[in-house]
């Protein structure tokens, strides 16, 4: 296949001094060597190459070229860059010495392989406990729909104190149509609501067209 050279990329490498520029385009070539289906890209403003994801980066500085290959590029060849100056996500590697380029291949095709494993995973078809269906690569059941629902019951409630969250938890209130089921003396009569939420509770009430249930007259009466 013919690769398309990112003129960003040529533009990049060209403001650096010669010596750098050898080192910067040797790095290049040697990436889009080993995995010629990488897309030449510039990402967080230095030179990255993608297949699926962003496999590696470099970048040039005035005494060191900087190499990228993620945090686990890095964890995975510890021993072997023990040697040079590194951190988390990157390694140093300095200008007036030779690029260990056979190191920087292990490290890319590493880099490839993990790429195209993560791709391969196919997305199946699970049902959660409460028959919600959803695609999840991962073994993880967490249904996307349930964690939804769950942040939203949070969230319904949050302005209260938390005496009347209490309160309207343990009079089994989750959600809106639940609490459309009890009469403004009902809630009144849990322990920990004052009438200052009564407000705040007609108003969630009428934004889903609903309100307390209505006592009867007759019943009324009869409680006085």
């Amino acid at each position: 296949m013919t690769q398309q050279r990112s003129i960003a990329v040529d533009a990049y490498i060209a403001k650096f001094p010669p010596a750098t520029q050898a080192k910067l385009q040797a790095l290049r070539e040697l990436i889009l060597k080993t995995v010629p289906e990488a897309e030449e890209v510039i990402s967080y403003g230095m030179p990255a190459y993608k297949v699926n994801t962003i496999l590696v980066f470099f970048a040039g500085y005035a005494n060191h070229i900087g190499f990228y290959p993620t945090g686990a590029g890095i964890a995975a060849f510890q021993k072997e860059i023990s040697g040079y100056k590194n951190s988390k996500g990157a390694v140093q590697f300095e200008i007036d010495k030779k690029l260990p380029l056979t190191l920087i291949k292990k490290m890319v095709k590493y880099r490839q392989a993990q790429d195209a494993a993560k791709a391969s995973k196919k997305k199946i078809l699970k049902t959660c406990r409460k028959g919600h269906q959803f695609y999840k690569s991962s073994d993880c059941l967490s249904c996307p729909e349930c964690e939804k629902t769950n942040k939203a019951k949070a969230k319904m409630f949050a302005s209260f104190s938390a005496p009347a969250r209490r309160a309207l938890k343990t009079a089994g209130i989750q959600n809106i149509k639940q609490l459309s089921t009890f009469s403004q003396e009902d809630i009144l009569n849990l322990h920990g609501i004052g009438k200052t939420s009564l407000p705040k509770l007609r108003l969630l009430l009428k934004q889903e067209d609903l309100a307390f249930k209505k006592v009867s007259v007759s019943k009324s009466k009869s409680n006085k």
